[in-house]
């Protein structure tokens, strides 16, 4: 067998074994994306990493309290103050706000510190499939599990599972968790005021407490409240 033979032999291995994995790999994230459109995931991987940290920590007591609930068992108010919050073009993009990415890079050649601009569905990648990080690695496949959710999911899905396993306190992940930890009620039963206290420590959820909140809360809460009133209320969410 000749030399050009066998490189085209060598060539066709690799090219078969390629798209193997590339198969493999596609029945491996788009099968769960898939099924985690009706079915409650029953944990994230930011809550795996804090558990399996805490266990490698000297601090002691860590507990992760997480509580699925349901879009109807949910006040209107804490989806309204996530988005006011969080990302206001959230109904109407397609996963990607460029508009906010092209400034927070514009501000960031200015000399200013870079801030984030991920939106809620690049949140819900992030903490529900992914490791922290800053690699253009692990920011590819954010962005690949961020189309794959919104190709298949609805925004009222991407907007319920994120309120499910969003952080709010140290170890409380899920709205329905933290209406119960900081306000001693259900979720269902948030007023406006307190969906926006929760929507307001999502920045650092461990450094800042929607049941003592420190003046910035306070006043980031009293924005919240009016950006959600600008935006229309939970009506808005009815554009999804």
């Amino acid at each position: 067998m000749s030399a050009k033979s066998n490189f085209k032999k060598i060539i066709g291995s690799f090219t078969s074994l390629l798209r193997k994995i590339v198969i493999i790999a596609l029945i491996a994230t788009v099968v769960p994306v898939v099924l985690l459109r009706w079915i409650p995931p029953v944990t994230s991987a930011v809550m795996i990493k804090k558990s399996i940290a805490s266990l490698w920590s000297d601090k002691k007591g860590y507990k992760t309290r997480y509580k699925w609930t349901s879009w109807n068992k949910i006040s209107p108010h804490a989806g309204i103050a996530v988005v006011a919050a969080e990302d206001q073009m959230f109904p109407e993009h397609f996963g990607f706000d460029f508009e906010s990415i092209s400034d927070a890079v514009e501000k960031h050649s200015r000399g200013k510190r870079l801030r984030g601009a991920s939106t809620i569905s690049q949140q819900v990648a992030k903490n529900l499939f992914l490791w922290s990080g800053r690699s253009f690695i692990r920011k590819g496949f954010e962005a690949y599990f961020t189309l794959l959710i919104e190709i298949t999911w609805p925004k009222q899905r991407i907007l319920e599972v994120y309120l499910n396993i969003a952080e709010f306190g140290r170890g409380i992940f899920g709205v329905g968790a933290a209406s119960e930890a900081f306000f001693k009620k259900p979720p269902s039963k948030l007023r406006p005021s307190e969906a926006a206290l929760l929507a307001a420590v999502l920045p650092n959820p461990i450094r800042l407490r929607a049941d003592r909140p420190t003046i910035y809360v306070q006043n980031r809460c009293e924005w919240i409240l009016g950006q959600m009133e600008q935006l229309g209320g939970a009506a808005y969410l009815k554009s999804m």
